[in-house]
């Protein structure tokens, strides 16, 4: 049986692998290749070697949206998980109606992020209207703009995987750790968040990811405005390459950039949530 699997396993595998070659790797790595020369079409690249990369570090507007990026991703990682876990706490307890407020939480997850950029543009400055404001007065507003869409829209996909991390939780080392006298207190602390490990490493992981490769709600909610302050990288990037004639290799060098402190960051985050997992 595993001989005839063997021999046909390449057959089946080759339709996969040519999709995968053509949509993602082949393209992959001639955008790491485009980066190091200067291009408007990929017919006519010249080798020009690192200077896009000097050109991208020598860009405030790039420099400027690595440290928007920076701190929006902290802030949202942290509001999205901490109530993301707080909703999963509450609705797997004994409450009427949970199955109807896991869907609720859930369906903004569901919703495009253009659409969902416009819904909140619309709720945001009908209320700073009545302040003669929009959420373009101040980079702040935009911040916290780009923070309550982006807890809106993944919260509700945390709280499930956390729910699954929680409903995991033997019904044995709940009832033991009761008979042995824990308070609510000590069942959070030393039942439930060690045990739910794995569904923290993915959450965060999740959420990092993408916090940093936010793009269409960005576009929609502020579009950089005000004078790019409120620009991710994802949307520097964009603008970059497609409103700059001439810059597309500075364009691909910021996105091998963005992808590398990506990689790096996701990698150091799985590896420390791996070991606490081990720890635990």
């Amino acid at each position: 049986m595993r001989d005839r699997m063997k021999k046909y396993f390449p057959i089946f595998v080759l339709p996969t692998l040519t999709a995968f070659s053509i949509a993602f790797l082949i393209p992959f790595v001639m955008g790491i290749l485009l980066s190091f020369t200067e291009f408007r079409t990929v017919i006519d690249a010249k080798w020009i070697g690192i200077n896009n990369f000097a050109k991208a570090f020598d860009d405030k507007d790039f420099l400027n949206a690595l440290w928007f990026t920076i701190r929006f991703a902290f802030v949202a990682v942290i509001i999205i998980n901490v109530f993301g876990f707080l909703l999963a706490m509450l609705l797997t307890t004994e409450l009427k109606g949970r199955n109807i407020f896991r869907a609720v939480f859930f369906m903004p997850n569901l919703i495009g992020g253009i659409v969902l950029g416009y819904i909140w543009l619309l709720i945001i400055n009908g209320f700073l209207f009545n302040f003669d404001m929009t959420i373009t007065y101040k980079p702040e507003y935009g911040f916290w703009g780009l923070i309550i869409l982006t807890t809106w829209q993944l919260i509700g996909y945390m709280m499930v995987i956390y729910i699954a991390g929680i409903q995991n939780i033997p019904t044995e080392v709940k009832e033991s750790a009761r008979i042995d006298g824990a308070g609510p207190l000590h069942m959070l602390t030393g039942i439930t968040i060690p045990l739910v490990s794995p569904s923290f490493t993915i959450c965060l992981f999740l959420t990092l990811t993408n916090s940093f490769r936010l793009f269409d709600q960005n576009l929609a909610l502020t579009a950089g405005a005000p004078s790019k302050q409120t620009q991710l990288l994802a949307l520097d990037i964009y603008n970059t390459f497609y409103s700059s004639v001439g810059d597309e290799g500075v364009g691909q060098a910021k996105a091998v950039i963005f992808f590398i402190i990506v990689a790096v960051i996701a990698f150091i985050q799985l590896r420390i949530s791996r070991s606490r997992e081990v720890e635990n």
